[in-house]
């Protein structure tokens, strides 16, 4: 493509320089044949001069036999084609051609011609360019043709001879016909070097236009061509190395311009993919965790219903157990053995009510009753319970309570409950002592209040983390009914709040609840 290019302006180029030259060498050859033929006519007209002047005193003598030779003796030279003096009457009377002595020449002769122009009598003083000519034979020979007008002097009517009277002015014409082949070769020796050293010129213009275009035109093209099919194909280091100061610098500062948009067009994109997959992760866990919220929600509701139902029917019998086995037990007449079975009766049917009153407690989810106050206060004394309880004898407490923390809209009783049954939780994962950590401060957003509790106990295996807030579902064997999580998480969420776990088997859990500032309440679904 480059040297089709190159080629096709340099050929172009070429033909423009080829007419221009060609006219150009036309009109100098043109100029150069006006002036060999002008110096030509001189020197034809210095030759008749010089004829008339060396024929004049034998004139004056009237010898014409030496005029004659004279005349023949002209005519051996190699350039003199014709030498003839004509008279008055248009008659021959000397020639170099003995047999035309004599013949008379009419006015339309072309040696008669230039004195009887249109018909007129013979004129005087004619220009040289109006008496000669030229001309060429039938082999091509160039030949100049040139007439001159012999005048009557005074010497002339008053010689010996007076054959002409004083009034006429011209007595003769000396005809004269001189060959150009001279100056007709030097001529086409000058033409012939006039179109050589055209037409070297237009092959070294055409030779240097033609690599100079390759140069400065062909190969900063194809260089910005390759470096856009490089760019095209993803190679975004592409760059126009030398810049010019001229249209073609200029469309490589265009190019590596936009080089350097596609390139910071790319990290922008790469940029914004990247964000836009943490985002897609981000919101992907975010729906994860709403949509086991949700599921622990509708798993909560319908077991609350169920629940609810339960007890309800349990109840009334519950009682009637209770009370009957309880009358019984005080009768004084009643074996010993069977007082014995009575209290059993009523231990077994205690717990039973105990139980009623956990599910009852799980199914209600009453409206929390929310006013200001201190989410610090709350869990000191929380912490004030439940450290008098002998499994915290082993157990180290620290509590970092957040400074200036807002007061949260909040039903207190709830809260304490909530945070009763994780102390008591944590404190029965480490039944060997260890440390509880409680944290409390304001969230990175600034709109919520984040409490976290932190025991180093056993932990939560990964298959029971997604569990702990079921209903009766529960790590310790016949220790719990597996509602104290289940009942802290419905109140969390009537508040608004949210509680998130991490637990590593064998090195501790730590909860994370987040409660909103001045967040309106939130019905139980």
């Amino acid at each position: 493509m480059r040297i089709q290019l190159a080629i096709r302006y340099t050929a172009i180029s070429s033909i423009v320089l080829l007419v221009v030259m060609s006219i150009s060498a036309f009109l100098h050859i043109d100029k150069v044949q006006q002036v060999f033929t002008a110096k030509a006519m001189q020197e034809a007209d210095v030759i008749s001069e010089m004829i008339l002047r060396d024929s004049h005193h034998l004139m004056l003598a009237d010898d014409r036999e030496q005029l004659q030779l004279m005349i023949e003796e002209i005519g051996k030279t190699d350039r003199v084609k014709r030498a003839r003096i004509l008279g008055k009457e248009g008659i021959v009377n000397f020639s170099m051609n003995k047999h035309e002595i004599g013949t008379a020449l009419s006015e339309t002769d072309e040696s008669c011609f230039f004195c009887h122009q249109a018909g007129s009598k013979a004129l005087v003083d004619v220009p040289m360019e109006q008496r000669s000519r030229s001309f060429s034979d039938d082999s091509g020979n160039q030949y100049l043709s040139i007439t001159r007008g012999i005048y009557n002097e005074p010497t002339c009517y008053t010689a010996a001879c007076h054959a002409h009277s004083p009034e006429e002015k011209k007595i003769g014409v000396l005809d004269l016909v001189i060959s150009q082949g001279q100056m007709a070769d030097l001529a086409h020796v000058h033409h012939q070097d006039v179109i050589v050293s055209t037409t070297i010129m237009l092959i070294i213009l055409s030779l240097c236009h033609y690599l100079l275009t390759r140069k400065y035109i062909c190969n900063p093209i194809q260089q910005l061509l390759e470096l856009t099919h490089a760019l095209s194909r993803g190679d975004l280091t592409a760059r126009v190395k030398k810049l010019s100061n001229d249209e073609l610098g200029e469309l490589g500062r265009s190019f590596n311009n936009m080089a350097d948009n596609l390139t910071q067009a790319q990290l922008e994109l790469k940029e914004w993919g990247n964000t836009l997959e943490h985002k897609v992760e981000t919101r992907t866990a975010e729906m994860s965790d709403m949509q086991s919220q949700l599921l622990r929600s509708a798993k909560l509701a319908s077991m609350g219903e169920l629940v609810a139902g339960v007890a309800h029917e349990i109840n009334n019998p519950l009682t009637g157990i209770l009370m009957f086995a309880s009358l019984s037990s005080k009768n004084p007449d009643i074996p010993q053995q069977v007082k014995d079975n009575l209290d059993l009766i009523v231990s077994e049917t205690g717990r039973c009510a105990k139980i009623v009153r956990g599910l009852l407690e799980f199914a209600r989810e009453s409206i929390p009753e929310k006013k200001p106050d201190s989410i610090n206060r709350i869990i000191e004394l929380t912490m004030t319970l439940v450290t008098q309880q002998a499994i915290f004898q082993d157990i180290g407490v620290n509590y970092r309570g957040g400074d200036n923390l807002p007061e949260l809209e909040i039903d207190a009783d709830q809260l304490q409950q909530v945070f009763f049954n994780i102390f008591i939780n944590a404190g029965q994962a480490m039944p060997n002592g260890g440390l509880l950590t409680i944290t409390t401060k304001l969230a990175e957003t600034g709109a919520a209040v984040e409490i976290t509790i932190e025991d180093t106990g056993a932990g939560i295996s990964s298959e029971n983390l997604d569990k702990i807030f079921d209903p009766f579902f529960s790590t310790k064997a016949q220790k719990g009914f597996g509602l104290g999580l289940s009942v802290s998480y419905g109140i969390i969420r009537n508040h608004g709040g949210s509680v998130d776990v991490d637990s590593v088997e064998g090195e501790g859990t730590k909860f994370t609840i987040t409660f909103p500032i001045n967040e309106s309440c939130c019905l139980p679904s």
